[in-house]
Formats: C-alpha cells, structure tokens, sequence
C-alpha cells in the first residue's frame, strides 16, 4: 500500500511496500494482455469476414503491406478502422505490455528508495528499447 509519511517520518514523501507494487504490476499485466487479445481477435475476426470469398494464393509469400511496418502507420491504419491494422495495433500492445510493466518498475524501485534495482531495470529498460527500436536487434 502507498502510505503517508507518518510522524517519524516529518513527511518526507511516499512509502510502497513490495505487496502493492506486486499487485498493481500483475494487473497492469493482466490487462495489457487482455486488452491486446481483444484488439487482435476483433481484427482477426473482422478480417476473415471480409475476406473470406477472396481466393488466396499461399504459394507466394507476401510480407506486411507498408503502411503497416512502422507504428504511426499502424495507428492510423487501426484508427480508420482497417482489420490488418487492428491487428497489428493488439501485436503493438501485447509487446508494449512487458515494456510498461519494466517502467512501471523503475517507478517502484524509486518509490521505495531501492537505488540498485532502479539503476538495474533502467538497465533493462534501455537495452528493451535499444532492441526494439534497432533495425539488427542483440
């Protein structure tokens, strides 16, 4: 639970315990994933539909169109409603889920005054980024 600076405390800010920091990132967890299987069922459902009378042929292999290889793309493409951008916005948020749960993180660490672990997952935190943003990868 966050609580109050008590009277030994002279105010000095916020206190977390672990327990809560636990709970809240299980949660934003939860509900991450939760939301981006949702964002890609409709989208996946909602593409079969439309598409089902379409013959295909699977002989070809065809990547992403490219207005669904970068993120503002996708966004627009999920915002005028289009299924392969819906799906592609849930495979956005289901890799954004682990990435806010490491911020979120680094929050608690500071909130409980832990300076390691703070240093340790903005470690993390920055190879998770340098990784998904790189165009090679680790």
């Amino acid at each position: 639970m966050i609580r109050g600076g008590g009277e030994g405390d002279a105010g000095m800010g916020v206190k977390v315990d672990d327990k809560s920091v636990e709970i809240f990132l299980g949660r934003l967890l939860r509900w991450g994933v939760l939301l981006a299987a949702l964002v890609v069922f409709v989208g996946g459902v909602w593409f079969v539909a439309s598409s089902y009378d379409v013959p295909q042929d699977y002989r070809i292999f065809r990547g992403e169109p490219v207005e669904l290889r970068a993120v503002p793309q996708i966004v627009h493409q999920a915002i005028a409603l289009h299924p392969l951008g819906l799906i592609q916005l849930g495979l956005l948020l289901l890799i954004a889920t682990p990435v806010a749960r490491v911020v979120f993180s680094v929050l608690g660490f500071a909130l409980e005054r832990d300076w390691m672990y703070v240093v340790i997952t903005l470690l993390v935190l920055a190879l998770l980024i340098y990784t998904l943003t790189s165009r090679s990868g680790v």
